[in-house]
């Protein structure tokens, strides 16, 4: 079985690479970040005529989340119970459902913006209300894995160059320390094996030659139980797809499983 998770930075704008990329990949589950559409205009119909059901928890312009599967999809559960909100509003950034043996969720973590933003002081709290969502699911007996953009690189190897980033969000202790805390869990980090270079990142910036200059961060992570863990065989990140043309700026990361 194989699973995977991109953040594609508008659905809209990435269709065509998605959909090409979906026949060619032969991913059987892909959690989706950053759709920013709202559901009625998910692209659900041309989804299921390659073969995947389509879970979406998703409200319009920014953030929204999704789960595409071809090996089944149930029990669907949207949002966290407890989510903090911001500025008044609950926003499209987790969702959850079953696809064959396996459970997952798709997260869009908050992205923090600066150290003392309100929208950090959320990022936090948000990781709170996902650590007490995904508790029970973590504890089951089933492969479960929480994945997604996370917006935060959980090592200093995670990022090109530590000292780029100091004073930062994605690398300050608070954020690391929720990510730990997250693991407690009774999950780990399936860290994907480079294909090129030394660390595999997974995003790199649209400005200033990033790309080429493999000036990125492992900011889209997998996070699986015990189970989910035993029956990883592979995981790597899909460089090509950050290349060209309409590309967003993240790469999917893929993940095989024996199940």
């Amino acid at each position: 079985m194989r699973i995977a998770t991109w953040n594609v930075n508008s659905i809209t704008a990435r269709l065509p690479r998605l959909l090409a990329w979906l026949e060619s990949s032969g991913t059987d589950v892909l959690c989706l970040q950053e759709a920013k559409v709202a559901e009625d205009q998910f692209p659900a119909e041309q989804l299921r005529e390659l073969g995947y059901e389509s879970a979406v928890h998703a409200t319009g312009r920014w953030n929204g989340v999704a789960v595409l599967s071809r090996v089944g999809l149930e029990d669907v559960v949207k949002g966290l119970p407890g989510d903090p909100g911001y500025d008044g509003a609950v926003e499209p950034r987790a969702i959850s459902a079953t696809c064959g043996p396996v459970r997952v969720w798709s997260v869009y973590v908050p992205n923090g913006r600066e150290v003392d933003h309100p929208h950090y002081a959320y990022k936090l709290q948000w990781f709170e209300a996902l650590k007490a969502a995904v508790a029970g699911d973590a504890a089951g007996g089933r492969p479960f894995a929480v994945m997604g953009d996370y917006n935060v690189a959980p090592t200093d190897d995670d990022v090109y160059d530590r000292a780029a980033f100091e004073g930062s969000t994605h690398v300050t202790p608070a954020e690391r320390a929720a990510l730990a805390s997250l693991r407690e869990a009774g999950l780990s980090d399936v860290v994907p094996r480079p294909l090129k270079y030394e660390h595999p990142f997974t995003y790199w910036d649209y400005r200033q030659l990033c790309f080429p200059k493999n000036r990125g961060m492992r900011i889209d992570l997998v996070y699986g139980n015990a189970p989910f863990a035993k029956a990883v065989t592979d995981s790597y990140v899909d460089r090509e797809e950050r290349k060209g043309k309409g590309a967003s700026d993240h790469a999917p990361v893929v993940v095989d499983l024996d199940v």
